[in-house]
């Protein structure tokens, strides 16, 4: 289950806390998007929550929530996972 809080906007970026939970627990992450990576990923076809929501879904079939950093701007996911970009209109 992935919960996304939205906490507004810090230095340019929206903020977002997000709790990744499972029957062996839950993690935490605080998540950064800028306006620029939001329009480039989803036209602004959803909502950056949605945004988050699909970034998640994406990471968690390649990896263990336990692996994902604790804290990151949406930006570096391409640089763990070359094809993110390119893959990320399939979980919007």
């Amino acid at each position: 289950m992935i919960e996304i809080e939205d906490k507004g906007r810090e230095a340019g970026h929206a903020v977002f806390n997000v709790v990744v939970s499972d029957s062996a627990g839950k993690t935490q992450h605080r998540v950064t998007l800028s306006d620029e990576t939001y329009q480039r990923l989803t036209g602004g076809r959803i909502t950056p929550v949605a945004c988050i929501d699909a970034a998640f879904r994406f990471l968690l079939e390649r990896e263990a929530k336990t692996d994902i950093l604790p804290s990151f701007d949406l930006n570096v996911i391409q640089l763990y996972h070359a094809n993110f970009e390119k893959e990320f209109h399939n979980y919007m």
